[in-house]
């Protein structure tokens, strides 16, 4: 099943490989990437060799890089975790000056590229980037219910799981091995019950504006290494930093960025929710569905710069995306019978997008009031 889902990538994967000496494919761990490339290459039928390089024994095969390259410079080398041997990065550099033909290389990593910045600098002009996410709701429908992705979250181990209590055990085994090893491996030291905490922190905080001094406070550390934490977890895709839109609005807008947990089955992990029926209980489901949302909309149309609105008056949209003058406003409301808040209208009028969206779990779009549309994810089409 992750091979059909994940063929939506495969195009965007094709056309970066017939281009660049390198490609990296960057995401969270466990997203997928490893199935991915593998599918991918053997549906190809491209000649590689594939290293684990959190494998002790592939790790081993790049004790002699140069004698490595040589003896398959006539194939694909796929590289995974290529964060586990950063000094690596030189060689490549080398070896593609020797022969630029596209292809050459495949890089999996569970870090973003500001993580690896040595890649970054070291094969600028010889890499192309790739950001392959958890499960979005498009990759997976029909065939699996938005409910049970917004519940369950899009990590394939945990969205495929046999029963509720089996997806939610993977995730703490996810969220334990995340704390205790993915982070120290990326090079940072910091004690487990404190990165816990913060984290924990954050979920309580998802879809709100982020005060940095209250929130630091709150875990007992300072504004610096407040964000310090937080860039890592926002660079390991844990958590995003959604900014305020930078619209030349004449009404006092909020500045403050808001805070999401990326994976809504980590969210609810992190605030104890198991069931569809204690998440639509709880207090946070309004904030988990936008979040879930706005995740899914954003990853599905990189093209457009995302932000938020909201005035001194609480006028909000949740979502701004813009591209060149061109913008779209999107409000995502948990509710059958979505309706359009007064704020709502206010920031149209004031903004003046080509297209305005309430994003709700309905099963046919509609337009609700001139201009303004009600639709599932899915159903959500930006102008081209």
């Amino acid at each position: 099943m992750h091979g059909y889902i994940k063929r939506l990538f495969e195009p965007e994967l094709k056309a970066a490989l017939a281009r660049a000496p390198a490609v990296a494919i960057l995401g969270p761990r466990q997203c997928g990437k490893s199935t991915l490339a593998r599918t991918f290459l053997q549906r190809q039928h491209i000649s590689h060799v594939f290293l684990d390089l959190q494998n002790r024994e592939d790790r081993r095969k790049l004790a002699e890089p140069e004698l490595f390259l040589q003896a398959h410079r006539n194939q694909l080398v796929c590289l995974d975790e290529m964060q586990a041997v950063p000094d690596f990065f030189p060689f490549l550099r080398v070896e593609i000056d020797r022969d630029r033909r596209p292809g050459r290389f495949l890089i999996l990593g569970s870090a973003s590229r500001d993580l690896l910045r040595q890649s970054t600098e070291t094969l600028a002009g010889r890499i192309a980037f790739l950001d392959l996410t958890p499960f979005l709701l498009r990759e997976v429908s029909p065939r699996i219910a938005w409910d049970k992705l917004w519940l369950r979250g899009g990590f394939p181990d945990s969205l495929l799981a046999v029963s509720d209590a089996d997806s939610i055990a993977w995730r703490a085994d996810f969220i334990r091995t995340f704390l205790e090893r993915d982070i120290p491996q990326l090079g940072f030291t910091i004690p487990v019950p404190l990165m816990e905490r913060l984290w924990v922190l954050l979920a309580h905080y998802h879809g709100q504006t982020l005060n940095f001094s209250k929130a630091a406070s709150a875990v007992d550390i300072s504004v610096p290494t407040f964000k310090k934490y937080l860039a890592i977890l926002e660079q390991t895709y844990m958590v995003r930093l959604l900014s305020p839109s930078e619209s030349n609005l004449k009404k006092r807008i909020v500045q403050a960025p808001k805070i999401y947990l990326r994976d809504s089955g980590i969210l609810h992990n992190l605030l104890d929710i198991e069931t569809y029926d204690a998440l639509l209980a709880h207090p946070v489901n309004g904030a988990s569905w936008e979040g879930f949302a706005i995740e899914n909309l954003i990853v599905a149309n990189p093209k457009w710069r995302p932000s938020f609105v909201r005035t001194g008056n609480d006028a909000e949209v949740d979502l701004v995306l813009e591209r060149g003058r061109r913008r779209v406003l999107i409000e995502c409301k948990l509710s059958k019978a979505a309706s359009p808040t007064r704020g709502f209208h206010q920031l149209i009028a004031d903004l003046r997008p080509e297209q305005a969206w309430l994003v709700a779990p309905v099963d046919e779009p509609y337009e609700v009031q001139s201009g303004i549309k009600v639709a599932g994810i899915c159903d959500v089409t930006l102008p081209d």
